[in-house]
């Protein structure tokens, strides 16, 4: 009997074993470039197939067909710009031609690249057409902007080793491991269900559905590379999966892991997802409403409306070579006990329909409300439970921002001196001039290096949010940009307070401590926030107070009574 296709081998791109020893050797005189966590997944799915037909980082031919019309220049269907980004400086040192090694951040070698291409992109236009907007709101346009090197290099890669992962080794699986496994189990027909949340109830009905529908045996295909920031941890959403496989029957389901690094490109995102399921052996995959979607937009809009993913993959399903498995928001009736489409529901007038979204069931958690039975497994909600501790037992950092002068450091002291006096979390308080002296003693005041000590502020501060400690910072962090991907760092781990200390310039200058306004009028201290420099003023703080006029001991209440209504700590007792 013949193989089916979606079941044959497909190409890798590693060499022997042999081969691989003798180039680690060679690659000792090659130029180096450590990868980013982002280019170590793209470069994982290059080398064991999931990116086929790519034979490496794309050419500057080859990006701009993907970003005008979803195709390589020969014409093959693919919709995401995979390209290596570097600084312009890596850059400046090589030749076209040149082999460089790749390597993890371990410095470990996994690849060796031939640069034929190198290039600036438009990275406006980038965003323009394969996100739909230049908008920052978006995390894969803010990384595009901000995260991701000026400097693009195309070329064919030569795979030497897999990245190295210490975790779920028995559930992460390359395209020809899966086809191997489908075919000694003799599934012919496979369907995938891609997601980056926990399942809950409503999704283990959704893909017993589609299974149902399609005849076919199914393969949960989570991603553990990178997705949305403030998404929940991959560590604990594994152990939530594998609660749930218990609940599937176990010769019809499996579970493996993708290292795939999400764009939330949306439509796009979803054409990608099935070309990657394919090449992992699927012949079907489930497509959900607003599919990779990356939440709202700068003006409060959802980026890409709810079935535009569903739409663009019906267009292309033929040329994939996979098959759409369409699916509706599956909510529970709760006077049939049961889960049912919404737009299937013909006595909606009559019966009770209850739902909860992603946004209510973190909100239970924070606040650790009860989670109902109905909407998830008890294994489930224990885990989360363990990540997510009500919002009061929770690490937070507070993050004070204004001119020099401004009163931010009085208000941080009197903050941490009475979070100190309710005792229940360690309270360590990141002021600039303390910073500066311990942490950024070598850094001077260009925007670079104030943006590079507003960045470790924002690391150490992370790290005590994530072990449940209060962090207390107080810089100028002149910059929204600087601002904002502190508070993206933070975010992932507990709250993230912005506290704008809105007192004027002028009475700044008025009581001028330390005598820098005097300096900086004199143009003896160059680039000084608010004289020779521009202080972005933020927009949306959680809290903004005004000094003027105002005791210190009230300026600090206020941040109090505001910690106290986001739930951070439990009402004066």
């Amino acid at each position: 009997m013949t193989m089916l296709a979606n079941l044959a081998p497909i190409p890798e791109l590693y060499v022997s074993y042999d081969s691989a020893q003798k180039l680690k050797v060679e690659a000792a005189n090659l130029k180096s470039h450590d990868l980013t966590p982002r280019q170590i997944c793209d470069l994982e799915l290059l080398m064991n197939g999931g990116f086929n037909p790519l034979k490496g980082f794309l050419s500057e031919e080859d990006y701009d067909n993907v970003v005008e019309n979803m195709r390589l220049a020969d014409g093959t269907l693919w919709p995401i710009p995979i390209t290596l980004d570097v600084s312009e400086e890596f850059a400046e040192g090589l030749e076209i031609g040149e082999d460089i090694a790749l390597r993890d951040q371990e410095g470990v070698i996994l690849a060796t690249m031939t640069v034929t291409d190198r290039w600036t992109p438009d990275k406006s236009r980038e965003a323009e057409k394969v996100f739909g907007a230049d908008d920052v709101a978006h995390p894969a346009v803010n990384y595009l902007h901000h995260t991701a090197g000026k400097v693009y290099l195309g070329g064919p890669v030569v795979g030497i080793q897999q990245p190295i992962h210490y975790d779920f080794r028995a559930r992460r699986d390359t395209p020809n491991e899966l086809r191997a496994f489908f075919r000694k189990l003799g599934w012919r027909r496979i369907v995938a269900f891609q997601t980056r949340n926990p399942l809950h109830r409503a999704h283990q009905e959704l893909t017993f559905r589609a299974a149902r529908e399609a005849q076919a045996n199914l393969l949960i295909h989570p991603v553990v590379g990178m997705t949305k920031p403030g998404d929940v941890d991959h560590f604990t959403r594994v152990r939530c999966y594998e609660a749930v496989l218990d609940k599937y029957p176990a010769a019809t389901t499996t579970m493996s892991l993708l290292n795939l690094a999400m764009r939330m490109a949306g439509p796009r995102e979803a054409v990608w997802h099935g070309i990657i399921r394919r090449n992992h052996g699927c012949t079907h995959f489930i497509v959900g409403r607003d599919h990779a979607g990356p939440g709202k937009n700068s003006a409060g809009e959802d980026f890409y409306g709810p079935y535009d993913a569903q739409d663009l993959f019906r267009q292309y399903q033929d040329e994939i070579g996979i098959e759409m498995v369409d699916f509706k928001q599956m909510v529970y009736v709760q006077e049939r006990a049961q889960y049912e489409p919404a737009d299937e529901i013909a006595d909606r007038e009559n019966v009770t329909i209850l739902n909860i979204s992603g946004t209510e069931l973190r909100r239970r958690l924070r606040e650790g409300l009860e989670i109902p039975e109905w909407f998830s497994f008890p294994e489930v909600v224990e885990e989360l439970r363990r990540r997510f501790p009500p919002r009061s037992k929770q690490g937070f950092t507070v993050f004070f921002t204004g001119f020099s002068g401004s009163g931010k450091s009085t208000i941080a002291n009197a903050l941490m001196i009475k979070l100190m006096e309710m005792g229940d979390r360690p309270v360590t308080l990141l002021d600039g001039d303390i910073v500066r002296k311990n942490l950024s003693s070598e850094l001077g005041f260009s925007k670079e290096h104030r943006d590079l000590n507003i960045r470790r502020i924002g690391y150490v501060a992370s790290e005590i949010t994530k072990n449940g400690g209060i962090a207390i910072c107080a810089p100028i962090a002149p910059y929204a940009a600087t601002r904002r991907a502190v508070r993206e760092e933070i975010e992932q781990y507990g709250a993230f307070v912005e506290v704008h200390v809105a007192t004027s310039l002028e009475e700044c200058e008025r009581r001028d401590r330390k005598g820098l306004y005097k300096l900086a009028r004199e143009g003896k201290i160059k680039e000084f926030t608010g004289i020779s420099d521009p202080y972005d003023v933020p927009e949306n703080p959680e809290l903004r107070v005004d000094t003027e006029g105002v005791d210190v001991d009230t300026c600090a209440h206020q941040v109090l009574l505001k910690l106290e209504s986001m739930g951070l700590i439990a009402g004066s007792r």
